[in-house]
């Protein structure tokens, strides 16, 4: 792996509300994989955000009561510094220069942010999936820095599953001609590559149950592809389809292989040689811990294990396990399960 440092980043981010006298009413939200940092609209920006549902006034992150602070991942491609940014060592695109990626150094971009911001202690730290892990990430590395957490669909770890499923999409990526060793061309690039990772990440963001009740065996109305034989017979796999196309373009190829990495590398045993050693160093008031029921990525009992590792070192902790059957994405999509919660603990 390429180490290295990165002397100068920039950090994109976005802020909702007003921001108490010392930064005590500061949520500080870390984004999954491929989210930028536009959690939710505003007068600047009125385009819907990731998580428009959740953050904004009078919602479970009222926006009236707390200032939210989101950024974009290091190592993303909306803004902040990542493998499509320029090398100003080089004055060309870092690529596959770019130093190795781990959660920490996001977290550690987190802290930097919040310095730059002038808040000492954050009410809570908040994420889901990758997002969630960099939040526990964050907890290790700066206790004392948030009085809350709020960790949803991730884990201590990834599985080998999801490592394994991770790590495919990472070498279709790869086996993708046009990706060059990472040297594309950024108006053609791995196309082929992206779709089909995209394809299966979709896979994993969602539920057999789910898809059996909204698709069953539905034909897809679309005409086939002329010549081929093969094509897209099933509704199920025209959203698949719309999904991937949706993607192209939207996202950098070395980015996706970067911050995929990340989660894979991130083990918060590492902090301490065991999970109970590594947590026994959090400072938290606080801690809601989210699985759900239908998620085989990050599945409940893995929340279930951090809740409890976390439980004899944090006064108030719950662990809420959901219904959704909407799997890895329910966090996204089913709002009547999620919004209870997650205003219980605002």
């Amino acid at each position: 792996m390429r180490r290295g440092v990165l002397e100068r980043p920039t950090i994109a981010y976005e802020t909702l509300g007003k921001m108490a006298p010392g930064g005590d009413s500061t949520v500080l939200v870390f984004t999954g994989l491929s989210p930028s940092a536009h959690i939710a609209s505003s007068p600047e920006d009125a385009s819907a955000g990731w998580w428009e549902d959740m953050v904004g006034p009078d919602k479970p992150i009222d926006t009236n009561r707390y200032f939210v602070v989101c950024l974009n991942s290091l190592g993303s491609c909306f803004g902040s510094t990542g493998p499509a940014s320029i090398n100003p060592a080089t004055n060309s695109l870092y690529r596959l220069d770019f130093p190795v990626l781990c959660l920490e150094d996001i977290a550690t971009a987190g802290a930097a942010l919040l310095d730059h911001l002038g808040v000492g202690t954050a009410h809570s730290v908040v994420g889901a999936s990758m997002g969630g892990m960099t939040a526990l990430a964050f907890a290790l590395l700066f206790p004392g820095r948030c009085r809350g957490l709020l960790s949803i669909s991730a884990a201590a770890r990834s599985l080998p599953f999801a490592i394994a499923l991770r790590s495919l999409q990472r070498e279709i990526i790869r086996k993708d001609p046009e990706w060059r060793q990472g040297q594309y061309d950024f108006d053609k690039g791995p196309v082929s590559g992206m779709r089909l990772a995209r394809k299966l990440g979709m896979i994993t963001y969602r539920s057999a149950a789910e898809w059996a009740q909204r698709f069953g065996r539905e034909r897809a109305t679309q005409e086939p592809q002329q010549g081929d034989p093969f094509g897209i017979d099933f509704e199920v796999e025209s959203y698949l389809e719309a999904h991937a196309n949706k993607f192209i373009g939207a996202f950098d190829a070395n980015c996706y292989l970067y911050l995929s990495r990340a989660m894979d590398l991130f083990d918060a045993t590492d902090h301490g040689g065991s999970l109970d050693r590594a947590l026994a160093q959090v400072e938290l008031e606080r801690a809601l811990i989210i699985g759900v029921e239908s998620d085989f990525l990050f599945p409940p009992h893995q929340q279930a294990e951090l809740a409890e590792a976390l439980r004899p070192h944090v006064r108030d902790l719950a662990f809420k396990r959901l219904a959704s059957i909407q799997g890895h994405d329910s966090f996204l999509v089913d709002m009547d399960r999620f919004r209870p919660a997650v205003s219980r603990f605002f």
